[in-house]
This record gives structure tokens, sequence and C-alpha cells, in this order.
């Protein structure tokens, strides 16, 4: 079978049902949350969203809207350049990106039960090498998904799970992002949560570890999944193409999964 008689049985089980269309991204509305940062920095703005016209005398057969967002809002894509490890690497921002960069397969590592015990639960290379004993090994330039069980929490206060001393929800710590760059060539990291960082990364050396090492080694982040249950562990492939914003550090995007039926 040569490559246009791939992407034509590709197409047609996409449409049979055969290859499941799995959306990965939660809705992008005013009542989102966005991260919140201490006081002494700017902030992310929220999305906001004002109707021009909706077939009425500002336009009679037309509805359209005008938005505006940080690039970081919602189910977002995190650039290289996002990052000051990763400033000055090169065509690290998202319109400089190769759009087969978007494109990669999926492993979900199902940590759920540890975080709902504990939600600054903390993600180590002893936990991931762990898992593979369990699961396989992680193939190279994987998109690695870790599957927290969050997106369940989004529309309550437990999802920013925020406190006096900041948030508190799950994530890596620097030995996990070590281990998954540089021994198994991630392509990035997807998370339920808002940032790829756990909400008390800071407390870290380095600090923000994910944003930090995956960055500066020209890995990319995916932040606000859900869905995530209902990919297998091995075996999907993701499709993540943000917005090609001039010299963007990150967008809104629509994240989906193929997976085999």
């Amino acid at each position: 079978m040569n490559s246009a008689e791939v992407l034509g049985s590709m197409v047609s089980q996409v449409g049979s049902g055969d290859i499941k269309v799995i959306d990965l991204t939660n809705v992008l509305s005013p009542d989102f949350p966005v991260l919140v940062l201490p006081e002494e920095f700017a902030q992310c703005a929220p999305f906001k969203r004002e109707t021009i016209s909706q077939y009425n005398d500002k336009g009679p057969m037309w509805y359209w809207n005008n938005i505006s967002m940080n690039e970081h809002t919602g189910t977002h894509f995190d650039a290289p350049v996002h990052w000051v490890t990763g400033k000055d690497l090169p065509d690290s921002t998202v319109d400089k990106l190769a759009a087969k960069e978007f494109i990669g397969q999926a492993v979900v590592m199902d940590f759920t039960d540890e975080c709902a015990a504990d939600p600054d639960f903390v993600l180590t290379a002893a936990d991931i090498k762990h898992w593979e004993t369990q699961n396989g090994k992680i193939p190279p330039q994987a998109w690695i998904m870790f599957h927290t069980g969050w997106a369940s929490k989004v529309g309550t206060e437990e999802y920013t799970n925020l406190r006096d001393d900041g948030a508190h929800t799950p994530g890596p710590d620097p030995s996990a992002i070590e281990f998954l760059v540089h021994e198994r060539d991630c392509k990035g990291l997807g998370v339920e949560t808002i940032g790829t960082d756990a909400g008390q990364g800071h407390v870290f050396e380095p600090p923000y570890p994910a944003h930090n090492i995956l960055h500066g080694n020209g890995r990319y982040g995916l932040q606000c999944l859900t869905n995530l249950d209902q990919l297998p562990t091995f075996g999907s492939v993701i499709i993540a193409s943000p917005l090609k914003i001039e010299d963007g550090s990150g967008s809104p995007l629509r994240v989906i999964a193929l997976v085999a039926s």
C-alpha cells in the first residue's frame, strides 16, 4: 500500500468509525480559569468575547464575535520560547515550528489513583520506570500524557486548588522530566491541569522543571486537556496544531486524538 492509499484508507476509517476521533479539548469560555501568578507579576488574561452582530441591525445576516485572551488560556500549547531556557533556540515560536511537529503518537500514563489520594502528587523518574515495567517502554518522540483525573474537576474550585501558599495540583519533578527528555526523547508533556508543572513547582531545583527542562531542550507542553481516559496506553495519534501567531509563545488550540476502534 503506497502513501496515498494509506491516507485514503485512514480517511475512510475515520468516516466509518473504525478510527475514533477523541476531542481532548475543554470548552474555551470566559469562565475557564487561567494560571494565577504571585501578585508582583503581570497576570494571564482570561478569554473574553464581544458580539459584533447576530442577525440584527448591526449585521442582519451574520453572527460573529471579537475575542481576546492570553496565548496560554484554556487548552493550550507551549512553544519552547515560552520559557527563558528556550528563548535562544532557533525556530522556537509557534509560527516557525515545522507543522509535522504537531502530530505524534501518545503514551498515556495513568496516575489517577495516586492523584486522588494526594493533590500534590509528584511524578518521579522512579515512578515512570516502575510504570514501564508494568506497561512497556516509552517509544521516542511520543507525547507523554500524564493522566491525573484532574479534568473531572473543571468547573469546581478543586481544579485550580488555590491556597494561601499557591496551587496544589500534581506534576513532575526534575528527575521525571530529565528522564523523559534525555532517556526517552519525548516530544512533549500533556496534562489536565492548567500548567505542566505541579502547583508547588517553584520548590524544586530547578524551579518549574517541566517548563525549565522541556522548553530548554526544544520540547513542548499541552495543558488543560480532557478525555484522556478515552485513550489507550499506547497506539493513539495526537494532532495538536496551535494558531500560527507571529512570534507566538503558545496558543489555544483544539487537540484531537485518533484511536483505533
